[in-house]
């Protein structure tokens, strides 16, 4: 859980290589959720989509990039810790 926490501030911090590159090596559900998150902030919607689709989201029913980080930070919060 942490790693996603520090990778979500990476991106958060504007350092996208640096947490798509964490990124790919947790392969849960939320990893692929904010894999998704990455991709949509780089503009890239198919490969967004593509993670949703993993993380078993509706990508087309998703709100904003803010709404949806801010939903992402709910359900970190929810995880129990290691």
């Amino acid at each position: 859980m942490s790693d996603l926490r520090h990778t979500l501030s990476l991106m958060q911090a504007g350092r996208w290589n640096e947490a798509h590159d964490r990124i790919q090596r947790d392969d849960s559900m939320l990893a692929a959720w904010l894999h998704g998150l990455l991709h949509l902030q780089e503009g890239d919607l198919e490969d967004a989509e593509n993670w949703y689709d993993r993380a078993a989201r509706h990508f087309r029913s998703r709100g904003s990039l803010e709404e949806e980080l801010a939903l992402f930070e709910a359900a970190l919060g929810r995880e129990p810790a290691p």
